[in-house]
């Protein structure tokens, strides 16, 4: 997983003043570095990342559950049954995406569709008469948009056996069962997106340099950037200076915009979480099931915890996944430092991330049950979908990390919050993102907001070829149901996701 580009390119000289610094090699600057290489080729382009290869932290395909999240199947997303509109928000925002890879695919960029994107349907499941209940008052409202029309609903049990048959097999008769399902779903490994990103930003010359970890971001009198780290290959320090910089490092964002003095994060911290997963490769098993599941979170836990059973490709091979089983480090990224969470901590944050502590309680305590369940106890979880899964078939493993944002709030203190958040500063000479998911499968658009806010001079110019590769940017796909349908239909040829 991830990319092995080396550092083959020309050095950079203090001296040379950058266009584009990208800190962290994941889907974010992956992304923007794509993005720039075609619509201002001539720009010099610089990222850096810490680690010996690229989207190795949260855009690595075990990372992550791989899901092209599209407002399907996340419940999370809808906690009121009748307010569709963040779902809305987001599956609209995916459609984006799909016509921005399949661009990039259509100009010869990307050559290999199928080694990022693969179908996989979006089911949800729920159990007993309330969640039953909630789940055929949101299939009606969903099915009313034409984002979400083509959605099935069944409270059959035999209809369920049909599409995910691993959900039936052995189950017992007599409790409300219910699922949705979406044909039109995907499976993604961000992990060989970026792979693919990076070689379209690369192609187009800009240089890529593992193994430079970046310590201090100080802007000068001129405007410009100075950015100073250490080469953790040769063991030396680096200066370079830029233009403009884009923190995409993940849990370790936050600390370096703190560093770079961005007014905007004061107060703000981050509480990580980490999650673990089953996983199983069993060729008897993982044919059996050929969607993402899920359903509703536990009492208590963090909205990206729902429980889900997930179909995943990766490297031409299938598995399956179920989880997350959440778990706690002061790390702020898998391949952190156990200082992390420390180094955030500053004198404008402390009453914010106290009062967060307090208000959360209850995640607490669910923090502290997942801490110390048992393997038997977290299998039982799995049990619940899959009645006669086998523990000799299931493995656990550790996923990635993620630094979820703590935010200022003028009638609570502070806020925990749970999506992404794109900070700009210094008259757009620096940006970070902040957060996690649905960041990921929302990338495009997250950086067509980000050249917007950033580059306002240059909008006017770089609309028409923005436009091109992400169509939806001009007629938003949502509200006609021949535009959803139209491309559906065309993204799906392309990215090789069409039956």
């Amino acid at each position: 997983m991830g990319s092995e580009h080396t550092t083959t390119a020309k050095p950079v000289v203090p001296e040379e003043i950058i266009d584009v610094v990208l800190i962290g090699g994941g889907i974010m600057s992956a992304t923007l570095g794509a993005m720039i290489a075609k619509i201002q080729p001539d720009w010099s382009v610089v990222m850096f990342e810490r680690l010996g290869e690229l989207g190795a932290e949260s855009s690595n395909a075990w990372n992550n559950a791989g899901t092209g999240h599209s407002g399907i199947c996340e419940l999370n997303y809808m906690p009121d049954p009748d307010d569709p509109a963040k779902a809305e928000q987001i599956g609209g925002v995916f459609h984006l995406s799909r016509q921005f890879w399949a661009t990039l695919v259509e100009d010869g960029d990307i050559t290999e569709p199928a080694s990022f994107i693969n179908p996989s349907p979006h089911m949800d499941v729920v159990f007993g008469d309330r969640d039953v209940a909630y789940l055929r008052r949101r299939y009606d409202t969903l099915r009313e948009l034409p984002l979400f029309s083509a959605m099935e609903y069944t409270e059959d049990p035999a209809v369920i056996a049909d599409w995910a048959p691993l959900l039936m097999a052995g189950r017992g008769r007599g409790e409300p069962i219910a699922a949705t399902r979406y044909e039109a779903g995907t499976d993604v490994d961000f992990g060989a997106l970026t792979s693919a990103l990076v070689d379209v930003m690369t192609n187009g010359g800009a240089q890529v340099r593992v193994r430079h970890e970046v310590a201090g971001l100080r802007r000068g009198p001129d405007g410009t950037w100075t950015i100073t780290g250490r080469d953790r290959g040769a063991k030396r320090r680096f200066t370079v200076r830029a233009n403009f910089v884009f923190v995409g490092a993940g849990g370790y964002a936050l600390k370096l915009l703190q560093r770079a003095r961005v007014p905007e994060v004061r107060g703000y911290g981050v509480f990580p979480f980490g999650a673990q997963f089953l996983r199983t490769d069993n060729p008897d098993v993982v044919s059996r099931h050929d969607a993402k599941v899920y359903s509703q979170a536990s009492l208590g836990a963090p909205p990206m915890s729902v429980p889900h059973l997930d179909k995943r490709v990766v490297d031409g091979q299938e598995s399956l996944l179920f989880g997350p089983y959440a778990t706690f480090s002061t790390r702020l990224l898998k391949h952190g430092r156990l200082i992390d969470l420390f180094t955030t901590v500053r004198m404008r944050n402390m009453a914010v991330l106290l009062a967060v502590a307090i208000q959360n309680l209850t995640l607490v305590g669910y923090l502290i049950g997942q801490l110390v369940s048992t393997r038997r106890r977290k299998f039982a979880q799995l049990q619940r979908f899959y009645p006669t899964a086998d523990p000799a078939d299931w493995y656990l493993v550790q996923a990635g990390q993620r630094a979820q944002l703590v935010k200022p709030d003028s009638r609570t203190v502070g806020v925990l919050t749970f999506g992404t958040e794109l900070v700009t500063a210094a008259e757009g000479t620096i940006a970070g993102l902040l957060g996690a998911s649905p960041g990921a499968s929302t990338a495009p658009a997250i950086m067509v907001d980000l050249l917007a806010r950033c580059f306002p001079h240059e909008t006017t110019r770089w609309e028409p070829l923005l436009h091109r590769m992400m169509p939806a940017m001009t007629t938003p796909i949502g509200a006609e149901q021949h535009h959803v349908d139209d491309n559906l239909t065309r993204t799906g040829q392309i990215l090789g996701l069409a039956s």
